[in-house]
């Protein structure tokens, strides 16, 4: 119910409406304390968004020439051409923004302090001197009543003792013995009665006053006392409720000029444009440019040659082989390139889609994979043109003439007893790869022979074919194996004319210092680890090593050449482990190095730096339990 009156609804409670009416003033005491706070923390604020601003915009000024006309200009600048890029208008208005908003932060203190802090302090002074104005009245109603009861007590206090005295004299009356005596008794007596009686109608007038004193207190100074209280704590309230609207008309201005801030900035970056920025840049860096002229072939200072390829029977036995190797690496990339360009082709158009509706997903992602597809493809295209080159080049040589088309399939090999070169006919012996074996015919070779070797493998055609069939049947296995591994890469695919002559006699290398890749062609090798170095440094600073189950590049700085291995005929010094492993397919030798497996069977691996899982390219280095040592591919088997 609403529009009810203190006087009427809360008689005689001036106390209880006297705390109310201090508790609104509490209210407002700690409301203005909240705001003086509030605008110390807008000016600390303040002070830290300009020392922020002047900061930034300083190192702004440093950074602006750097990225709108580069570091080393051809063309003068002004200030006015570093104007005119759009990315640092862009950020000259956020700095502008900012140095506004802290001055945005400061006028708000003051008007805050001002226009709600001040008047509500002057409000609270306001009101409290209103508040002991109305207590001071009340105090004296009190006291007015108060009177009036008192003057009622002692007239009734006189009237009592009146009332005694005519009892008292009376019975003097009565014991008056003489007429002289009676007589002045009696007058006293009569006396003492109209006394009496005055002291009773005083009595009566001063209980009809207090009577009357009590009814205009409690039914009209006090109700209207008490309306008085209602009404100034009203205009308390709805002064407060005035303020503290200001107080949100301040702050909500104050947003407006942030939101105005912000709208500037907002509309400056849509001005954004990379390519107008971009011809500003050109205009200023346009320099003299001429590609690098081709080289050409520089014949020995000691020994004069011409710049035609040498077609002689032997080497061209070399650039057959090699065509063939080109020709097939060639094969395997051509299905690569073309998968990766479908790849890239759909990722196109999955940005297209996902930049134009984002609720279908993240098209920064989308853009993220689009370049590393088109890495791969850059990559691809760069082995795609090296094989392309080598075939051109080597089939405009030899024309037709590409020789026996049964080449061999060649392995890595360790040789623990001298074995002689099926081409140079000289001995091929040690520990660390230093030959290659034919898995068809079991024709033995240096590393360095491998391409001299006309491709006339003379093995039946039937085991020739078992034999491919039986390596199609590792690398298939190998292949779900490492199914998550990286792409291959160019170098899988291509290699150059040095690479392919170099002797692989994979020397031994031990790491010096721990290297963690950062690229899919790099290797993560610990400090200290034993590898082999399958590519020396060409000149480029890295090498390539194997760690016995990866190969990959490290800084050829990292790593420090052991000597080579030992060449003596004593060989299979290498003794078990203690580690074995258990076959999970069958395996059937292709040569006398291999160990054939068997399902569940268990070999125990070899020791020492180049055996067990250490002897590299896929392979493992083992003893089975006929004390027979052998290789096998390390896909066929696990860690038992």
């Amino acid at each position: 119910m609403s529009g009810q009156k203190f006087g009427e609804t809360l008689p005689d409670q001036v106390d209880r409406i006297s705390s109310l009416f201090d508790a609104h003033l509490h209210l407002l005491v700690e409301v203005r304390e909240l705001f003086r706070e509030r605008t110390a923390l807008e000016r600390e604020y303040a002070t830290k968004l300009n020392a922020l601003t002047k900061r930034a915009a300083e190192k702004r000024a440093k950074l602006t020439a750097a990225f709108v006309v580069g570091d080393e200009p051809t063309k003068a600048y002004t200030e006015t051409t570093l104007g005119q890029n759009t990315l640092n208008a862009a950020f000259n208005e956020i700095i502008s923004s900012m140095t506004d908003t802290a001055q945005g932060h400061v006028n708000l203190a003051d008007s805050l302090n001002t226009q709600v802090v001040d008047v509500l302090k002057a409000v609270e002074r306001k009101q409290e001197e209103l508040k002991k104005k109305e207590m001071t009245f009340f105090q004296r109603l009190l006291t007015e009543r108060d009177r009036a009861y008192a003057d009622r007590l002692k007239a009734k206090q006189k009237y009592d003792e009146e009332c005694s005295e005519v009892e008292t004299v009376r019975q003097k009356q009565v014991r008056a013995s003489d007429d002289r005596h009676a007589d002045r008794a009696a007058k006293q007596a009569e006396q003492q009665r109209i006394d009496m009686l005055n002291s009773k109608n005083v009595y009566l007038i001063s209980t009809a006053i207090a009577n009357n004193v009590k009814a205009k207190f409690y039914n009209k100074d006090l109700p209207a006392l008490e309306d008085q209280f209602q009404i100034i704590q009203s205009r308390l309230v709805i002064r407060f409720a005035k303020i503290l609207s200001h107080s949100v008309a301040l702050q909500a201005g104050h947003m407006d000029a942030l939101k105005s801030h912000l709208a500037n900035v907002e509309a400056t970056l849509a001005q954004v444009d990379p390519a107008r920025d971009q011809d500003i840049f050109i205009e200023h860096n346009i320099r003299p440019f001429q590609a690098p002229s081709d080289w050409a072939f520089e014949p020995c200072v000691n020994h004069y040659d011409t710049d035609e390829m040498s077609v002689e029977p032997a080497p061209k036995v070399f650039l057959q082989n090699k065509l063939s190797r080109s020709r097939a690496k060639l094969q395997e990339l051509d299905p690569l390139m073309d998968g990766k360009r479908r790849e890239q082709d759909k990722l196109v158009d999955l940005f297209v889609a996902y930049d134009a509706d984002h609720s279908l997903g993240n098209h920064e992602d989308i853009s993220e994979d689009y370049l590393d597809a088109n890495h791969q493809v850059i990559s691809y295209a760069t082995s795609e043109c090296i094989l392309k080159t080598e075939m051109e080049l080597i089939s405009a040589a030899i024309g037709d003439d590409e020789g026996d088309q049964q080449p061999h399939s060649f392995k890595s090999s360790s040789f623990s007893i001298p074995t002689q070169c099926g081409y140079c006919k000289t001995s091929i012996w040690g520990l660390s790869k230093q030959g290659k074996t034919c898995r068809a015919c079991n024709l033995s070779v240096h590393s360095k022979c491998e391409l001299k070797v006309p491709a006339d493998c003379k093995h039946s055609e039937h085991e020739r074919k078992s034999a491919v069939s039986r390596l199609s049947t590792t690398a298939s296995r190998r292949s779900v194996d490492h199914a998550a591994a990286a792409p291959p890469t160019p170098s899988a695919f291509a290699h150059s004319v040095a690479e392919e002559t170099y002797e692989q006699s994979y020397q031994s290398a031990r790491m010096l210092f721990d290297f963690t890749p950062t690229s899919e062609f790099e290797l993560q090798v610990a400090e200290g680890a034993v590898v082999q170095v399958i590519e020396p440094d060409d000149g480029s600073g890295w090498v390539k090593v194997s760690d016995g189950e990866n190969a990959g590049l490290v800084p050829a700085s990292y790593v420090e050449y052991e000597d080579a291995a030992p060449s003596g005929g004593g060989g299979g010094s290498e003794e078990g482990s203690g580690q074995y492993v258990r076959g999970i397919y069958a395996y059937a030798s292709g040569g006398p190095d291999e160990l054939g497996l068997d399902v569940g069977e268990l070999v125990e691996l070899t020791s020492g730096p180049n055996g067990g899982q250490q002897y590299g390219d896929g392979w493992w280095q083992g003893i089975n339990s006929s004390g027979q040592k052998g290789i096998f591919p390390s896909n066929y088997v696990e860690l038992a």
